[in-house]
Formats: structure tokens, sequence, C-alpha cells
């Protein structure tokens, strides 16, 4: 394996949201703006390399009757981290997001890795897994999120840096901060990403 390579994947074939189709409740509900996607996303990457970092570690003492029980609270220790260093340090952003901070113990992304990838290999390529598998995550939020904020509200304004200001030329379509726009937006990214690949495997690549 090569760490680049392993990296890489995570962000693109497996990409967990367009290439493994997992973690789409927070990607629907988190995404009204740049700046809440990239707060879930960060929580979930840090609580992805802890537990994918513990698990690799513990996984040849780990019985086989509670893998899952022992995966959860290893999951559960870096999410009560994060919700508590959100609500000290970002106390709008924990209150933008919700419930959903808690949630990522349930994360489909994070219990899928530490299945999937960290139960299987040492810790480095979890730790590279988890970071691609984060990082891909974080771009695609990102993505969602500035594209329902841009046509939702004109502006895209993270953390109060006025990044694009589109007010005063476009109509804002209120709907796209709502969930019919997290639907949409996905559906038509997906329809994107699949036409894509399928045009590439025409092709043999």
């Amino acid at each position: 394996m090569n760490p680049i390579s392993e990296f890489i994947r995570g962000i693109t074939k497996d990409n967990p949201t367009f290439g493994l189709v997992l973690g789409l409740c927070p990607t629907l509900a988190v995404t009204t703006s740049v700046e809440n996607g990239i707060g879930m996303a960060m929580g979930t990457l840090f609580v992805l390399v802890g537990s994918n970092m513990m698990v690799s570690a513990i996984r040849k003492g780990i019985p086989g009757t509670v893998r899952l029980p022992v995966e959860i609270i290893v999951i559960a220790t870096f999410v009560t981290i994060v919700d508590m260093v959100m609500e000290a340090f970002t106390p709008d952003l924990y209150t933008s997001l919700g419930v959903f901070i808690p949630l990522i113990v349930v994360n489909c992304i994070v219990i899928g890795r530490a299945e999937a990838y960290a139960l299987k290999n040492g810790v480095f390529y979890s730790i590279i897994d988890a970071l691609g598998e984060g990082t891909g995550f974080l771009l695609v939020l990102i993505l969602i999120g500035g594209i329902r904020e841009l046509l939702g509200t004109g502006i895209i304004d993270p953390f109060g840096m006025t990044l694009i200001n589109l007010s005063g030329v476009i109509n804002p379509a209120m709907f796209m901060t709502m969930s019919p726009g997290a639907f949409l937006t996905i559906a038509v990214l997906m329809t994107i990403v699949n036409y894509r690949r399928q045009q590439k495997a025409a092709k043999g690549g």
C-alpha cells in the first residue's frame, strides 16, 4: 500500500458521500452554510482519526463478541471531546449544529471505517484512511454548503469572512437553505459524479 494513494482514495473513489454513500443524514441536515459544513466535517475528522487509531491499536485484544460495544465506547469518547471543546470555544457553531454533534457517535462513516478498515490494518494506515475519508467528507460538505448558502442567501461568509457576495446580482431562493434544497443539491451532484464515472468506465478507465 502507498500512503498517498490511500489518502487520495478517501477523497475520490471511496469518498464517504459520493463513493460509499455514507453519512447522508448530517450532510443533508447541517449544510445550510459553509460554516456549518466545516464545523461538522472537522468534528467528524477528529473522531475518525482518533477512533481508527484506537481501534487499530487494540484490535488484536478485542474479543469478537464485544467488538461493536468496544468500538462504540471508543467513538463516544472522542465525540464527547468534540462536543465539550466545541461548546467551550465555538458556542454559536455548537448551537447551530445542535444534536448532530453527539450523533457523530452513530455516523455510518465513523463506524464503517472502524469496521471495514481499522480492524484489519495497522495504526499508521488506519490514520491515513481516516485522514482521507475525513478530508473527502470536509470537501463535500464545503461544496454542498457553499452551493446552498450562495443560492439561498446570495452570500458566502463563513466565520464572519465574506468570500462571495452576489446579493445584488441574484435573487436568493430561500428553499435552498431548507430540506428540499439539500436533497436537490445532493441529487444534482450525485448525478454529475455518477455520469462522469460511467463515462470513465466506458472508456476503460
